[in-house]
């Protein structure tokens, strides 16, 4: 009898209104018929999936995960400081997963299962900022708190309409950041009051904020820094042409790049992939061209 594969799963049992919980035995099902030994790993808090993807013993032919963003990005910030790399397979189970809707990834968790069993391996960008990783996006200034400052249970209960609560909050602290910007086409200088690099299709939920022409194994991210506007109406002109992807020329910087060295006078805190990712006056971010290969649907099956 030939040797069965052998997977650890990682999953986070609080992400997604707990949608894991009733999943559970049939996703392992669904591995195990796919000729995996399965050893499931539930993480216990931050940092836990890190840790568990570092230590891992050298047995495993894929390291598969369900979570949220959150839970994803440990992987791969796991797998980053390993030395032997192997596949990533996402079953995703939290409130956007904006991740795993560009790589076509469904949000039907059998049916993210099966992919992991009947896909293929795709080779995509990922991110640095600093010495962490991130796998489609790192942010700072308004709103970019809301997703680690809300609270899981009121995720759970809410969706998105908790993040939505969250962010009315915080129009009322609105600031801008004097930043300078080095990157491969020039040199920024100007007041900002957020900014967001990316390699996804969607960030929030929100469907090409990005922009458009995105590939995600192209070596270089989508770039919005967007200016502090004169009043408040201006303002909510402007989160509006952010969300509809309305390029302002008078308000946002939209470029691509692979990297970009960011300096600001005081410390900013920065999301990476929805979660706290540092505060920091100084920040280098650069493109690790094709660095995960994670499991996507076969289209041609």
């Amino acid at each position: 009898m030939q040797n069965k594969k052998k997977m650890l799963f990682i999953y986070n049992p609080r992400a997604g209104q707990e949608r894991i919980r009733s999943n559970l035995l049939d996703i392992i099902d669904i591995f195990v018929k796919g000729g995996y030994e399965v050893t499931a790993y539930p993480t216990q808090g931050s940092g836990d999936a890190i840790r568990a993807v570092i230590e891992r013993e050298d047995i495993y032919d894929i390291i598969t995960c369900s979570g949220g963003d959150g839970t994803l990005d440990e992987v791969v910030e796991g797998m980053v400081k390993s030395e032997k790399k192997i596949p990533i397979g996402y079953v995703p189970a939290g409130s956007t997963n904006d991740f795993a809707s560009s790589l076509g990834i469904s949000s039907i968790m059998k049916n993210a299962a099966k992919t992991i069993i009947d896909g293929k391996e795709y080779k995509c960008d990922i991110g640095m900022l600093n010495d962490d990783s991130f796998v489609y996006t790192a942010a700072f200034g308004l709103f970019t708190n809301v997703s680690y400052q809300t609270k899981q249970e009121l995720k759970n209960v809410l969706g998105h309409m908790a993040y939505i609560l969250e962010g009315a909050k915080e129009l009322s602290k609105i600031r801008s950041y004097h930043i300078r910007a080095e990157y491969e086409e020039g040199v920024i200088e100007d007041d900002f009051i957020f900014g967001m690099v990316t390699n996804s299709y969607s960030v929030g939920g929100f469907k090409e904020i990005t922009g458009k022409n995105v590939t995600l194994d192209d070596g270089v991210f989508e770039v919005t820094l967007v200016k502090l506007p004169d009043n408040m109406l201006e303002l909510s002109n402007l989160i509006a042409a952010i969300v509809n992807r309305d390029i302002d020329t008078d308000y946002m910087y939209c470029f691509k790049t692979a990297h970009m060295d960011i300096h600001s006078d005081e410390e900013i805190s920065w999301t990476r992939d929805g979660e706290y990712g540092g505060s920091y006056k100084d920040v280098v971010i650069d493109n690790v061209k094709q660095g995960l290969t994670i499991m996507v649907p076969d289209k041609d099956k």
